[in-house]
């Protein structure tokens, strides 16, 4: 199983920020981003969450999100999606990396999920 890896941020530089990071740690994996409005401004987008979810290439998708409206758009699209998606309530840029790294060597999905755990935003 190959997981992608998803970033839904309010700042499409925060998206496109922690997607360089990321990489870095994780060049083999499919990591999309969706970040801010379709006019260009801070706020969340459900058409470019579609986007990104439709252009991400893994089997299933490990999904991560800064805040309210960000979950609430990814949340929506969850519901409207064939797609396999894990939404993680976790930090975001620590989040993605620790599920990055894991994924990149091909952890089973329960090893990446205890990984998160400490993680969890409340």
């Amino acid at each position: 199983m190959k997981y992608g890896i998803l970033i839904v941020s309010h700042s499409a530089d925060i998206a496109k920020g922690v997607k360089a990071l990321i990489s870095q740690a994780a060049p083999d994996l499919s990591i999309t981003v969706a970040g801010g409005t379709d006019e260009g401004e801070i706020g969340s987008s459900l058409e470019k969450i579609q986007q990104a979810v439709d252009d991400n290439t893994g089997d299933e998708i490990l999904a991560f999100y800064d805040l309210g409206s960000s979950k609430m758009n990814l949340e929506m699209l969850l519901e409207m999606t064939d797609r396999v998606i894990h939404k993680y309530d976790v930090a975001l840029v620590e989040g993605a990396y620790t599920a990055a790294t894991l994924a990149e060597v091909d952890s089973p999905l329960a090893t990446i999920e205890d990984n998160l755990k400490n993680l969890k935003i409340k």
